[in-house]
């Protein structure tokens, strides 16, 4: 018996030649194993025939991710009520009175106000801070953002409400959310939810007054967005106290 290369030649017991797909050596075709790997759900034959140097061991990452199944729900199940407890924590601080008889404070319909001053409402609207129109997501699951709305007219009546009219459908519903810039008034800029009041026009609240005039400039840039709101909230929130 001698050794050709890594295989063994024998004339009593003769045996076939074969090079590992792998690393081109010489060996016995019996001392050859197939090559398996993940795939899936198990291994599957990758129909290279290697050398046991050459024979790695399956790569778990392809393995296929099998989930559990979900837990059996509940009878009669006690959650947590969190939007309750999230929403209920503010106080009255100005504006309430107190019975003369009891000392106990009455609770009117007034507003909330924070330790600065500035109101609070149930459901603020207006233009936040720190948000680029430029930064406006292109596509979220399957709606495209950023889509430039065709103006024919932008309007202020001297009230906060801006008057948007388009040329052709919008295709937007109440408190959507568009983001303005380039207009005449730059306190009319800004990131808003909408009311919707035709096809072709909505409308939409800025933080103060804005005096009558026409808005529209050839610089004016009107896209669609989408901002996360705060918890309960169905409209993008106001900044600082409404004059």
């Amino acid at each position: 018996m001698r050794a050709t290369g890594r295989a063994s030649v024998s004339s009593r017991n003769p045996r076939a030649f074969a090079i590992c797909d792998r690393c081109g050596f010489l060996y016995n075709h019996e001392q050859l194993q197939w090559q398996f790997d993940y795939a899936g759900a198990g291994l599957i034959n990758k129909r290279i025939l290697v050398c046991n140097p050459c024979n790695d061991v399956p790569q778990n990452q392809l393995r296929a991710i099998v989930l559990p199944a979900d837990p059996t729900p509940i009878q009669n199940p006690r959650v947590q009520d969190y939007y309750s407890a999230e929403t209920t924590t503010i106080a009255v601080s100005q504006g309430a009175q107190t019975d003369p008889t009891t000392g106990i404070p009455i609770y009117p319909t007034v507003s909330l106000v924070t330790e600065n001053g500035q109101s609070i409402t149930t459901q603020p609207i207006g233009q936040p801070v720190g948000l680029d129109q430029s930064a406006v997501m292109p596509l979220n699951n399957q709606t495209t953002y950023r889509v430039a709305l065709p103006l024919l007219s932008v309007t202020s009546n001297g009230t906060n409400t801006i008057t948007v009219t388009c040329s052709s459908p919008h295709g937007l519903s109440t408190n959507d959310q568009i983001t303005v810039e380039g207009l005449s008034n730059n306190a009319a800029d800004g990131f808003y939810s909408v009311t919707v009041t035709t096809a072709t026009a909505f409308t939409y609240q800025t933080n103060n007054a804005i005096p009558a005039n026409g808005l529209l400039q050839s610089t004016t840039l009107m896209v669609t967005a989408l901002v996360g709101l705060p918890y309960g909230y169905t409209q993008i929130p106001q900044t600082g106290p409404a004059t």
